[in-house]
């Protein structure tokens, strides 16, 4: 190695990052100073002097000794990087981090002289799985509810109902009640957030609002005011509101009645195109017995997922963590986009640090389990043959021709490879595992998709956001 060659030591730091540190030898800084001088000189203009023409000293003194040093070691810093990188074989996962900042190194930099620096990056982490055989995982085994088949009927039934007004008599459960309530916080007298309406149109079913809210409802006539004093359970949705008291001032407005339609083969055509009421039941009930074993296999896929995660042994890298967070931002604006929100006005930066923040814990889940996977299928050497992925893209090969946008093949078939190993990893937990199901014990409530969840939490977030940007801007 000669004085006019890069030098390179690697430092392993911890979280799966590394220290590359660098000795850039006096040619090389030189030499950079005079390929920036020489290409401002060729678009600088000064007068009296044509453009490629000026002299070194006037260009100097015209721009400024600093800013010719900032351009060169920026140039600099950008070729060692690259070059050690191939030297050491290594691939980064992020842009690279001056430990010292820019101006600090910028203070010292001196083209005459050989300049050190340190560069820091996150790497793919090692990957060690404690174990993968004969892990023992233990779900609900949980049993098909034959009356969420009158259920779905019901459902359609009140889709196609008549809405008819009620007069004469008191509102019932059951009823639709066209109300108008405004709520404020019983000690603070403060508003409550979503907490008022004009005029809502609200189904007097149990548990449809908070404890009490319903009820207090039921009795009333047309025109009658009324005021709750009601309590937010501890476990509420919204966070700001748990546990508690409020006061509602309610005003029953109009008053509301369905008119189901008869179960009937009549229905089953209006509902479902089905030509008997005994034909519509009978695909009902084949739909949501599919839809119960598809979420009967999510359950134990996840549970055996969660239990190989438990195994990993690694250090996660700050960059893993933060693409995911990025990617449920996005995945988030998409789903809102969807349904009609604003993203421009809705996610100011306000919004998107505090969803950052909010959904760091879940993104780290989520890169863990992904590199549980990645280690297992490198211990276990378990992969995807090309022909395979080709097989798949066939089965869809109609829906990517008739597409109007246009696909991109390269991403679709990472996305199919990534779907196909997922499930040939899942198999070969579920085969090397031991899984118990335990007795269902009590009916359980319905399982609301990860999908809704994050949802709900990201639209609670945002709207945290706004009011403490409001609140800073009334300030």
């Amino acid at each position: 190695m000669t004085k006019d060659s890069l030098i390179v030591h690697t430092k392993p730091l911890p979280q799966s990052r590394v220290a590359i540190e660098l000795e850039i030898p006096a040619s090389s800084c030189k030499s950079s100073l005079d390929e920036t001088i020489n290409k401002i000189s060729k678009t600088a203009t000064i007068p009296g002097f044509r453009s490629g023409k000026i002299p070194k000293q006037i260009l100097i003194q015209r721009i400024g000794l600093t800013q010719l040093y900032a351009s060169a070691l920026e140039k600099i810093i950008e070729k060692s990087w690259n070059e050690a990188l191939k030297k050491e074989s290594i691939e980064p996962l992020c842009e690279p981090e001056l430990p010292e900042g820019f101006e600090s190194l910028l203070k010292k930099f001196d083209p005459s002289k050989s300049l050190k620096l340190t560069l820091e990056t996150d790497v793919a982490p090692k990957l060690k799985l404690k174990k993968t055989k004969g892990l023992k995982v233990s779900i609900q085994k949980n049993k098909f509810n034959p009356k969420s088949i009158d259920e779905e009927i019901e459902k359609s039934r009140k889709q196609l109902a008549n809405i008819v007004p009620v007069t004469g008599r008191a509102a019932k459960l059951g009823d639709i009640a066209v109300v108008s309530f405004e709520g404020i916080y019983k000690h603070s007298k403060e508003k409550i957030e979503g907490g008022s309406s004009e005029s809502m149109d609200l189904e007097l079913e149990k548990n449809k609002m908070i404890p009490g809210f319903v009820e207090g409802i039921v009795g009333m006539k047309i025109d009658a005011s009324k005021k709750l004093n009601l309590k937010f359970p501890d476990d509420y949705a919204h966070e700001d509101s748990r546990g508690k008291e409020a006061i509602f001032e309610i005003t029953l407005k109009d008053l509301k009645i369905r008119e189901l339609p008869d179960l009937d083969d009549s229905f089953a055509k209006q509902s479902a195109n089905k030509e008997t009421l005994k034909e519509l039941k009978k695909d009902i009930e084949t739909r949501l017995k599919e839809n119960f074993k598809e979420n009967q296999k999510n359950i134990k896929n996840d549970a055996l997922i969660d239990a190989l995660a438990k195994e990993l042994d690694v250090e996660i890298p700050k960059s893993l963590i933060d693409n995911e967070v990025r990617n449920n931002i996005e995945q988030t604006a998409q789903r809102f986009a969807q349904q009609g929100m604003d993203i421009k006005s809705t996610f100011t930066p306000e919004v998107i640090k505090s969803l950052a923040e909010s959904s760091r814990p879940q993104a780290e889940e989520n890169v863990i389990k992904n590199l549980a996977l990645k280690a297992l299928s490198e211990s276990e050497n378990i992969t995807v043959a090309e022909k395979e992925i080709d097989s798949k893209i066939e089965e869809f090969k109609y829906e990517i021709e008739k597409s109007p946008n246009k696909i991109d093949i390269e991403k679709f078939r990472n996305a199919i490879k990534s779907d196909l190993l997922t499930e040939k990893l899942i198999s070969w937990l579920e085969e090397n595992s031991q899984v118990v199901e335990k007795t269902e014990k009590k009916e359980k409530p319905e399982k609301i998709t990860k999908e809704r969840k994050s949802t709900a939490k990201s639209k609670e977030v945002i709207s945290k956001a706004k009011k403490k940007s409001t609140k800073s801007k009334e300030k």
